[in-house]
Formats: structure tokens, sequence, C-alpha cells
């Protein structure tokens, strides 16, 4: 209770005194979305109350990001393992998407957003792709902030039908070995099209990576928070963002 107590007045101070530079925003933004049922439990209600205020945090994390000149924003929305939480959990979940986008995606298409999906859509259920395919199809000439959802993904998974792929164009002697380079690997990856992430943002006070984007995250700047995802708002953005403008990026190297 202290930890968040004093958590809570940090940010509080924070939202007076960060000052971001226009030059060094962050290029892409990845967040984790955590807590969102322990949000719930705190407060007594089921935790599928704490997924419907998620979806309203991912609202005001877009209207943030777009505000502060971030040009991408990745949402780790629902993992591969997410399969094995009870099942009217995940029914639930798997109607969120089609509930967020009917409410929200003429507004996107108004604030020049273009969705993406990245994750298996072969696993979802068929209302969740449509209304997906949808949001993507209506916002693909749209040139602002991408606004890309991680659904049904997992980073390993992702890596290893990667190799898969160039395993096969080995075998049929479109590739050879010694021709696979990082850059080629990062090209058959799902965010193939996008640049790492610059900023890694976790809610919830886990420190964790929970198969999020494995070898996108490996020169990412990290940004820890115990705000349940329901509680983040534009000042959190705004913290991690000053946070990461304060560090050095070596990639490896000296300074």
């Amino acid at each position: 209770m202290i930890k968040r107590v004093r958590s809570w007045l940090n940010q509080e101070d924070s939202q007076q005194t960060h000052q971001l530079s226009p030059d060094n925003i962050p290029h892409h933004v990845a967040i984790i979305m955590d807590g969102n049922g322990r949000w719930a439990k705190r407060r007594g209600m089921p935790r599928i109350v704490g997924h419907q205020n998620g979806m309203k945090a991912v609202k005001r994390a877009a209207i943030a990001a777009d505000n502060l000149g971030i040009k991408i924003l990745t949402m780790y929305a629902f993992s591969t393992e997410n399969w094995t939480r009870p099942k009217d959990e995940v029914d639930f979940l798997m109607k969120l998407p089609q509930e967020f986008l009917a409410i929200e995606l003429e507004e996107l298409i108004e604030k020049n957003v273009q969705v993406r999906m990245m994750g298996h859509p072969e696993d979802l259920p068929s209302h969740t792709v449509s209304a997906m395919e949808e949001a993507v199809a209506k916002t693909a000439g749209n040139d602002g902030l991408v606004l890309n959802f991680a659904l049904n993904y997992g980073s390993r998974k992702e890596i290893t039908e990667s190799v898969k792929a160039l395993g096969r164009e080995v075998r049929d002697g479109i590739l050879r070995p010694e021709d696979i380079t990082e850059e080629l690997i990062g090209q058959r990856l799902l965010t193939g099209e996008l640049p790492d992430p610059d900023l890694l943002i976790r809610t919830s006070g886990e420190l964790r990576l929970s198969n999020f984007m494995l070898w996108q995250l490996a020169y990412s700047e990290l940004w820890f928070t115990d705000a349940y995802w329901p509680e983040f708002t534009k000042e959190h953005l705004v913290e991690a963002v000053a946070d990461y403008q304060q560090r050095t990026r070596r990639y490896g190297g000296l300074s």
C-alpha cells in the first residue's frame, strides 16, 4: 500500500514537472496492457468489468500518443497463452474488439488513425476477425498514428513461423543459408513493415516481457509502472516518455 501511495504521489508531481523535448519523442511505443482483472478484484467487481475499463484506457492512450507525436502504438491485447483462461473470460475478450471498434471506428477514421493487427487470426472467432478486418480496411489509407493491436500474438510462435518459412525457401533453392541475415529474419516477422519499438511500457508492476516482441525489443527502452491498465492516463505516458528522454541508447556500443 505504501508503495502504491508513493507511486501515486510521484505521478502527481510528475504531471507538473515533466517537460518533453519534441525532438526526442519515441517513434514506436509498445504497451503490455496488464492488470485489468486485479483492478476489478480490488474493487470487488468481476474481471470483465476490468476489461471493459481497460478498453477505455486504450482510447486514452491512443489519443495521448497521437498528441505527443508518437507515430506507432502497439498494444498487446491477447496472447497465444491467454487461451488458458476461463472460457467465459476468453469469450468476453473476443467480443471486445467488435465492441470497441463499433464505438470508436468513426472517430479513428476522422483522426486519421491507421488500425493494424498482428497475430494469428486463424484461431480467432469469425466475429473478432471481421471487426478487425473492417477496421483495417477502412483506415488503410490513413497516414496518422498507426494503432497496431497484437491479438492472438506470441513472439515465440512468430519467430518459429518465420524460421520455418525461411527453411522452406532454403529447401526450395530460393535462399542459401548464408543469405539469412538479421535483417531478413526481421522482415519475415509480423512487424516486418514496422520499425522496432523504441519504448516498451508495462503496467501493473510486473517486470517481464510475457512472450511479447522478443526479437523486436532487443534494444528497446523498458518502463514499468505499478498502475493497473484501467488506471493508465496521459500523465503515465508523459512520464514514460520523459524517462525515455533521459536515457542514452548505446545499442551495445559506447556513448
